[in-house]
Formats: structure tokens, sequence, C-alpha cells
């Protein structure tokens, strides 16, 4: 299990940094392909919006098996990568950053579920957390190795590298993962789950907390990169090497979530992280005068963040127990859309400056956190709502 767990983790490494060089990187792609960051900014928003249908698609692993699922994933990945190696225009970035958009949605349900199957509820958070890792080595060490490569070989040159690698990845899984175990002929229907979720106030203004945390987050994502070359005029490496705070701090959250959250209770958490959240994204103006005042705030917003949105997945998990699966996938169509919102918004507040992304995403997560308060139990709610 150790060397599976492995497998997945490296993997889920590479196809992150795929999914996430996008951030720091944007004016470098566009200038690349020869279109303006609004446009890049529209594919990263097209790729959240298929997130919206993950409740169907992340459902694959359950229809089809958790192995083939992971594979799939890896293979749409490495085909988007390739295409912009061969073809390195506009059209074929877009795809391919749907397409890190897309394998994610199949394989993480999936490598998910596949953990869930095969360790304890006792034991399972370490296993978990160490996959969860793997989100922020992206930036801690693979953004990083992207902006050396775009330094060297041209804003191209990662594609067709991390393709290769993904593939690697994909065979160590084909020969590590075992086969799946025979699909399950007494689960409820996908009716009957999301009906479950729908009667049950508590969790759905849980999803509502994601929806407005991933917006306030990704206001000031989606211009990070552009503010950092704006501000202080840094090279494509200095800007892979700034996405080493972020994977720092993420990894400091992840770390604080292992360490407080079980202890001071899941909802508080989360309430915690928001409220921090809030502060720190009001703070990126002020700090942001100078290098390492930005580097601090960003260091900050992505702490808290990060301990926020991990403190509320096992918050999440326990929403509706009978519908966990279809919940988690719920979860991540309202992640998504938050997402697409706050991609939508950013590129028009920069243009005002960076103090309106900033007290934009405080106010979207001051309206999360109210409604935390308001509405969510921390083990959601024993009595439905009458239908």
């Amino acid at each position: 299990m150790r060397m599976q767990l492995l497998a997945i983790t490296v993997t889920r490494t590479i196809i992150s940094t795929g999914f996430r060089l996008v951030y720091p990187f944007l004016p470098v792609l566009a200038r690349g392909v020869g279109v303006e960051p609004q446009a890049i900014v529209l594919a990263i928003t097209s790729r959240s919006g298929l997130g919206l249908a993950s409740p169907i698609l992340g459902s694959f692993g359950d229809l089809r098996g958790r192995k083939l699922a992971i594979l799939v994933g890896v293979g749409i990945f490495a085909g988007g990568m390739v295409l912009v190696g061969i073809w390195p225009i506009y059209i074929a970035l877009f795809l391919a950053i749907l397409a890190t958009g897309l394998s994610k949605i199949v394989m993480d349900p999936a490598q998910y579920a596949y953990v869930g199957d095969r360790v304890a509820f006792e034991r399972r958070g370490t296993p978990m957390a160490l996959v969860e890792v793997s989100w922020s080595a992206a930036f801690l060490v693979g953004v990083p190795i992207v902006g050396l490569m775009i330094a060297a070989w041209g804003w191209h040159s990662p594609f067709p590298i991390l393709a290769g690698l993904t593939v690697l990845g994909g065979i160590w899984l084909w020969r590590s993962l075992p086969a799946d175990q025979p699909a399950r002929t007494d689960t409820p229907s996908l009716f009957d789950s999301f009906n479950s979720i729908l009667v049950r106030r508590s969790a759905l203004a849980a999803l509502g907390v994601s929806l407005l945390m991933a917006a306030g987050n990704e206001v000031v994502s989606i211009v990070y990169g552009l503010w950092f070359e704006e501000a202080f005029a840094l090279t494509v490496a200095a800007l892979g090497a700034a996405s080493i705070v972020i994977g720092l701090a993420e990894l400091s959250g992840e770390g604080l979530v292992a360490g407080i959250t079980d202890r001071i209770g899941k909802k508080r958490s989360v309430a915690i992280g928001l409220l921090l959240t809030a502060l720190a994204s009001l703070a990126l103006p002020v700090l942001g005068r100078t290098l390492p005042g930005a580097l601090f705030a960003v260091f900050a917003l992505y702490l808290f963040f990060e301990f926020a949105i991990v403190s509320s997945i096992p918050l999440m998990s326990e929403q509706t127990p009978k519908a966990r699966s279809t919940l988690m996938a719920t979860n991540l169509a309202a992640f998504s859309l938050g997402r697409i919102l706050g991609a939508l918004a950013g590129g028009p507040l920069f243009a005002i400056g960076l103090g309106g992304n900033g007290v934009v995403g405080a106010i979207l997560n001051l309206l999360a956190l109210g409604l935390l308060l308001a509405f969510v139990r921390e083990r959601g709610e024993v009595v439905a709502v009458a239908p």
C-alpha cells in the first residue's frame, strides 16, 4: 500500500503541476501564443466550467472501477500536454488547459475512493493527507522547475516533458494498483443521493461556503502572476521561484490541519481560516508595495486559505454520510462554480488595481464565514428537512 500511495502521489504531483502552472506563467503563455492575457483567463474559466459536471464525470470510478478511472485521467492529461508540444498555438493550449481540468475531475475522486476502499476510517487521515500533499508539492517543486524549463528552452518546452513523465507515472500505477473489486449492486441511485443532499439545509449551506470561499481565492489567484510581473518586473524563472512561497504556505496549511483541526473542531477551524483569509486579502495591496511584503502577504493568504479548505473536507464528508461520494463530487462542482465567478471578476477588478481584488476577496470570504456560522453544523443535520 505504501508503494501504491507513492505512485498516486507522485503522478498526481505531475498532473497538479500542469494544472497550476498557468497561474504564475499566465503572461508568459499569452505572449507565447500571441494573445492577450484575458484569453488565457478565458481558458482557465472554461476549465473551471468543466467542474460543474463533476457530480456525473466524477462518478466514473464508481461505474467503471477506481483503477481504470485513474488511468483514464492520466491519459487525458498526457494527451493535452502532447498537443501543445506538437502544435504550440492558442487553440492547442486552450484544449490542454481543459484537459488538465478534465483529468483531475475523473482521477481525483477515484484516487480518494481507492484509498477509502482499502484503509480503515480510523487510519485514513494520514494516507489521504499524503495524497493531498501533491497539490502543494506542485507549487513547491514542480512549478519552479517549469520556470527554469521555460527560461532555458521556451514557453512550450514543459508540456511534452510533463506528458512523458505522466505516461511513466501511468505505467507505474498500472503495474502497482491491483484490479478493481466487483461493483456493488446495492448502492443508491444518483437521484436518491442527490435528493438526500437537497433535503439537508446544513449540506446545502456547506456547498455555498465552498462556492464563496473558492471565488474569494480565485479573484486574487487569477491575477497574481500579472501583479508580480508588472509591479516587480520578475523574470520567468523568478516567477517560478515565487511559487515556492505558495507551495510552502499550502504545505504549512495542511500541517496545521493535521495538527489542530481534530482538536478544536472542523467548523471552528474553517471559520478561523475564512476570517484570517479575509484579513490577508485586505493586506495584499498594503503589504504588496515591496517584493518582500508581497511575498509575505501571498504566503499568509495561501496558508489561511489552505487551512480553511482542507479543514472543510472532513466537515463536508459528514454532512450526508449516506451520500458521501455524491456530496463530495457536488462540492467540487460548487468549488468550480466559485472559481468561474472569481476568474470572471478578477480580470476587470485588476484593471482598477490590486486593492479591488483584495477587497472583493475579503467580502466573499466574510460572506462564507457568515453562512458557515449561521447554517452549517459540525456533523450535518440529524433530521432531514421535509421535501
